[in-house]
């Protein structure tokens, strides 16, 4: 049991971890049993008694840091502007836009008919919704084609299952029919009474996709595809021409693409090419042709076009070949008369235009030497404009118009930072970390100028590497906070992600997952050795498969890390993907592995975090939770959790913090979710020596 005291608080005293059972994982799923089983029953009232008790230690714990809880919480919100607008994009004769009022936590959609100028109508207040609840995310968001009607779904608990409804705009009444357990794809036919829908199965994987009719039960809906391979996505959404309706089935390696024209959503679907191992492709649609970028033969992507009337794979041309240095990373955008590719180059993003009527094509160029792109709202099919955000670590983000045809760009807008934010204040670096097979492993860091390397530098390090997902080298106002106090952070680009092209991700996965770890290890010991900071002045933070990425690198090296967060952490791998009962399972295995397979079986209980917790002292340690969250389980983190605080032999802090009314992303609201940052930033400062303790 851990004590702790405090001149403030009562003493607080962590209850022991009951009926606790140490049972060995076997290949066998029937006869496995989970240590610590017990926590899984959220219906159990010791379960409930116990998080309250790590929450209640928590507190306590951080209870000298509450002024500074505070003052951090209204320098971020003293960044922020409250009442704030998004900027509006034009969809036939409406201009849509969101914005935000002081003091309410969530967005308000809105939208203008004719001009600019004209009188606005609220279309949803998100404040609305949350009126009551804790939590309250809105998934789909769905104008109909007519513009008459809208369709959108809410999940008030932080489970993901969203709740579908819809409204008419124009008498403001809802439709009596509401659609429980969907999820985040939708589409509607160009009819506007059509739409299609997908909801889950018991393993929180969308699995079925329907077809409903608005103003009738939805007990009456149609089941148009169900999905039996456990290792598949299943999901639907509109090509931009707004022609077709795409049926999407994917699983971590193979996808199926099937078709239905728009305006006749009653008809039948057709596949395009049928699954194949491993083969995995996207569509678009532009006039007479589907646009498909593949990984057939071309491990980066390459891009290919065939005919509506033939889509099959032996019509397939290509448009754009595979490259060995260029990664195709986001498929293709049509215009009426462009396409725009996004790539990726040395680690950097790239924006491709290929002008169809003339053939000739040239790349969007951008000035910092680590920066973000990404596509704005463009609903708009018939324009030579493309809107496109641009991030980087000390530009807040930037809404352009570019326009295809003269290359022209226009700043439509800046996220506000108020308080006299001048960028020029700040450094932003990119280094390599040579990992120990020789691979070079880039390095993002950003800095208040004037810090030096002394080797004594606060550093906040982080990462994630896994599922293919380039971590993005994007501004926050919130990190002002610990910059202009004299920390760095940094970016770990490590294999498992795909920031050096598709190869990168795949070094990182399978049997090759501990690349991703040693990379880490890699980048912190370069940082160290350059003189940013030391081991006594280091902190890392990574979310999910970045918090297993914690619980591993902390196993592996402990004595290079002064402090660690790990938030929502996905620690007990093995335990986790044997039970093919719990969401999501069973499609990780092409992530991971199928551990029913000795191979795999054996490689990643060498790094799962929780099996590999041993008797030796370990860096301070805030873990984070949610009660509802679908992803990662709550009692993952818990269990974990226990198991530290049983074997390490140090005496450094050791906290668990599950928040009881949200998921996998955490608090909802943007106050909210400022209080959490403000607590996690607390937390790192008081290892760094930062508050005076009483």
């Amino acid at each position: 049991m851990d004590r702790i005291s405090s001149s403030e608080a009562p003493a607080v005293v962590l209850p022991p971890v009951a009926e606790k059972r140490f049972y060995s994982h076997t290949l066998h799923g029937d006869k496995r049993v989970d240590d610590y089983f017990w926590m899984r029953d959220r219906d159990d009232p010791a379960v409930m008694a116990y998080l309250d008790a790590e929450n209640a230690y928590t507190q306590a714990m951080m209870r000298h840091t509450e002024a500074l809880q505070a003052e951090l919480y209204q320098e971020m919100l003293a960044r922020i502007q409250e009442t704030d607008l998004s900027v509006p994009y034009r969809k036939d004769e409406y201009y849509y836009y969101s914005r935000t009022e002081a003091g309410k936590a969530y967005p308000i959609h809105c939208r203008k008919q004719g001009s600019l100028e004209a009188a606005e109508a609220i279309l949803l207040d998100e404040n609305q919704l949350a009126d009551g609840h804790d939590y309250c995310e809105v998934g789909v968001f769905a104008i109909s084609p007519n513009h008459q009607l809208l369709a959108y779904s809410v999940d008030t608990n932080g489970a993901e299952l969203y709740t579908l409804c819809f409204l008419d705009l124009t008498t403001q009444q809802h439709y009596l029919e509401t659609i429980p357990d969907t999820y985040y794809s939708f589409a509607w036919g160009n009819d506007s009474q059509t739409v299609f829908y997908t909801q889950v199965d018991a393993a929180h994987r969308p699995y079925k996709l329907f077809r409903h009719r608005l103003g009738t039960p939805a007990t009456d809906d149609v089941l148009i595809y169900h999905e039996a391979d456990d290792a598949y996505f299943l999901s639907v959404g509109t090509t931009r021409s707004e022609a077709y309706i795409l049926l999407s089935l994917n699983s971590k390696v193979t996808s199926e693409v099937h078709y239905l024209d728009a305006n006749h959503p009653t008809g039948a679907f057709r596949v395009i090419q049928p699954r194949s191992p491993g083969i995995e492709y996207d569509v678009e649609h532009h006039s007479d042709s589907f646009y498909i970028t593949t990984n057939e033969n071309a491990i980066n992507f390459k891009l290919m076009k065939a005919p509506v009337t033939a889509a099959s794979r032996e019509n397939w041309e290509i448009v754009i070949p595979h490259r060995d240095a260029v990664f195709i990373t986001g498929g293709v955008s049509p215009f009426v008369d462009h396409l725009v590719v996004y790539e990726r180059y040395k680690g950097l993003e790239t924006v491709r235009v290929l002008k169809l009527s003339t053939g000739e094509e040239h790349y969007i160029t951008f000035p910092e030497p680590t920066y973000e792109v990404s596509e704005g709202g463009n609903p708009d099919f018939y324009t030579p404009i493309l809107r496109f955000n641009y991030t980087s670590l000390v530009t807040p983000n930037s809404v352009f118009d570019y326009n295809l045809d003269t290359q022209e760009r226009e700043l439509k807008k800046e996220t506000p930072v108020l308080g006299g934010y001048d960028r020029t204040r700040y450094g932003i670096e990119r280094l390599e970390a040579i990992a120990p097979d020789g691979t070079a492993v880039p390095l993002s860091l950003v800095y208040k100028k004037g810090v030096e390397k002394t080797g004594h530098n606060p550093l906040l390090m982080t990462g994630y590497g896994s599922y293919g997902a380039s971590y993005p080298d994007y501004f926050s106002s919130n990190r002002l906070a610990l910059l202009d106090r004299g920390v760095v952070m940094a970016i770990a680009h490590i294999r498992g992600g795909s920031e050096m092209g598709r190869k990168w991700y795949e070094d990182g996965k399978f049997l090759q997952k501990k690349n991703t770890f040693t990379d880490f290890i890699a980048c912190a010991e370069c940082l160290i050795k350059q003189g940013w900071t030391s081991p006594q002045q280091l902190a890392i933070e990574g979310g999910s498969a970045g918090g297993l990425l914690m619980g591993a690198v902390v196993n592996l090296r402990p004595d290079l890390f002064k402090a660690v967060i790990a938030q929502v952490p996905f620690v007990d791998v093995v335990t986790t993907i044997l039970d093919t009962s719990l969401p999501l399972s069973a499609m990780e295995w092409e992530e991971w592995g199928n551990p029913n397979d000795k191979a795999y079986y054996d490689y990643m209980k060498s790094y799962s975090p929780y099996d590999n917790v041993d008797a030796k002292d370990y860096p301070a340690l805030l873990v984070t939770a949610g009660l509802n969250d679908p992803r990662v389980s709550y009692w993952e983190p818990a269990k974990w959790t226990a198991k530290l605080r049983e074997l390490k032999t140090d005496s450094h802090i050791l906290l668990l913090k599950t928040n009881l009314g949200a998921g996998h992303s955490g608090a909802s609201g943007r106050y909210e979710r400022l209080k959490e940052i403000a607590f996690e930033y607390a937390f790192l400062m008081d290892q760094w020596g930062m508050v005076e303790r009483a």
